[in-house]
């Protein structure tokens, strides 16, 4: 991947967000306003790490942030944290923008500054003791998906160009010898939303450019998506 994510804070949520995002291949960029904060970011072994003055636009600036770049706003103080988003989303406007917040209050207030996606955590949280108490082994499945101490993931694969896959229906391809399995996809030729597989009244055909999403081991996703970018004629 060459996806490039600028986290801005690194608290303990966000040390957290910043392992995961390098786990599934993002590069990372920390940005931090404080001495104790950078010097906690290098200790963790990030290259670029950089010390500014958060409500500084020029400073903001000189980071070369591009469109394609994802921006993650973590400051642990709630009023800098939308400032942030609001200057992001003034010198930025086409970037995705995410915000972290801790209270229903903060998330108004970021959504109208701009924000992308605004992760309420005491949401979150109140979902996750529903979903215990309501859905036990649902949630302990989901939970060894997202452990970084399991294997077993849920990743995105899109379907490279020239790959052998193209054209071919879903119901034609045997998932089962490469050990993962396909929960469901964006097939373009229907719609651009996505669509567990379990309906019936379609056909799902898979097209290059289509995303699947694959439930596998990570070793199994790995050799499954060196498997795909394989030409029709390399298979013959």
């Amino acid at each position: 991947m060459n996806k490039k994510a600028f986290i801005f804070g690194y608290e303990e949520q966000s040390a957290f967000v910043a392992k995961e995002l390098e786990r599934d291949g993002f590069r990372l960029y920390i940005v931090v306003d404080n001495k104790i904060s950078y010097e906690k970011a290098l200790k963790d072994d990030y290259k670029n790490v950089f010390h500014i003055d958060i409500t500084d636009d020029d400073m903001i600036e000189s980071l070369n942030i591009e469109g394609s770049d994802y921006l993650i706003c973590m400051m642990r103080d709630n009023h800098l944290n939308v400032f942030l988003t609001l200057s992001l989303h003034e010198l930025f406007p086409n970037t995705v923008i995410v915000a972290m917040s801790n209270s229903l209050h903060a998330t108004r207030k970021l959504k109208m500054a701009g924000a992308t996606k605004v992760i309420d955590t005491y949401q979150v949280s109140a979902n996750r003791i529903h979903n215990i108490i309501q859905h036990p082994v649902s949630t302990k499945l989901i939970d060894s998906l997202l452990s970084t101490e399991d294997e077993l993931s849920l990743r995105e694969i899109k379907i490279p160009q020239e790959s052998f896959l193209d054209k071919i229906m879903v119901e034609d391809f045997n998932f089962r010898p490469h050990k993962i399995i396909l929960i469901g996809m964006i097939d373009r030729r229907l719609s651009d939303k996505f669509e567990f597989i379990t309906r019936t009244e379609e056909k799902n055909r898979l097209d290059i450019g289509d995303t699947m999403v694959c439930l596998g081991y990570n070793s199994d996703l790995n050799n499954f998506e060196e498997y795909i970018r394989k030409r029709r004629e390399e298979r013959v």
